[in-house]
C-alpha cells in the first residue's frame, strides 16, 4: 500500500511542519516515508507545499503528481492541486479560510466521487488563542480520519520536531491537535 500526500497554503501557515509531522508520526509506526518540500521565494505569505508518501515498501521517489490525499489551507492551493487529486482521494480543507460556495463550485469541476472533511482550522485556533495553531488543528483531523493514528505518536513527533527554542509552545501545539482529533 502506498499513499501521496500533498499539503498546501501559504508561507507561514506551518504548511511544512504539518508534512514532517505526518512523516514522523509514520516512521513512528514503522512506514516507509519520504518528505518532500517546496516553497516560493517569499516564505512567509508566499507559496508553501509538501508531499509525503507513505507505503508498507520500499519508495522509489519523493514525486506525488495525482496525490490520494490533499490537505489545503487556501483558496489559491485549492485551486493549483484539486485536478490533480485521485478520483476518490480525500481533501481536507480549512473552512475558515475556504468559503463552502467556493469550495463547492471548484469541487463541482472535478467531479472525481472525492471524500471531503471540511476543519474550521483557523476558526478553530483562533478560539484557542492564535491562528498560528491551524495547522495542528487540522493536523489533528488529519491524523484521526486520514490516518487512523493515536496522538500519542503525534505528540512524540511534535516533541522530536519543535526546536528547545520553541518548546514552550508544545502544550498549545497538543492543545490544538487534541481540539483539530476531535472533529
Amino acid at each position: 500500500m502506498e499513499k501521496g500526500i500533498i499539503i498546501a497554503g501559504s508561507g507561514g501557515q506551518g504548511i511544512l511542519l504539518f508534512g514532517r509531522l505526518i512523516a514522523y508520526t509514520l516512521m513512528l509506526e514503522g512506514k516507509n516515508v519520504t518528505y518532500f518540500p517546496a516553497y516560493g521565494a517569499e516564505v512567509r505569505g508566499g507559496t508553501a507545499n509538501c508531499t509525503v508518501i507513505l507505503s508498507d515498501e520500499f519508495i522509489g521517489s519523493p514525486s506525488v503528481t495525482n496525490p490520494d490525499i490533499l490537505v489545503v489551507f487556501n483558496r489559491p492551493s485549492l485551486d493549483r492541486f484539486l485536478s490533480r487529486l485521485k478520483k476518490g482521494g480525500v481533501l481536507f480543507y480549512d473552512s475558515s479560510l475556504i468559503s463552502d460556495d467556493d469550495c463547492s463550485r471548484t469541487l463541482q469541476s472535478v467531479d472525481a466521487g472525492l471524500h471531503v472533511f471540511r476543519v474550521p482550522a483557523s476558526a478553530e485556533a483562533a478560539r484557542l488563542g492564535s491562528i498560528k495553531y491551524a495547522n495542528m488543528v487540522m493536523f489533528g483531523a488529519f491524523l484521526k480520519k486520514a490516518l487512523a493514528s493515536n496522538i500519542s505518536r503525534a505528540e512524540k513527533a511534535l516533541r522530536a520536531l519543535v526546536s528547545e527554542r520553541h518548546s514552550a509552545l508544545i502544550p498549545h501545539n497538543l492543545e490544538a491537535i487534541r481540539a483539530g482529533y476531535e472533529f
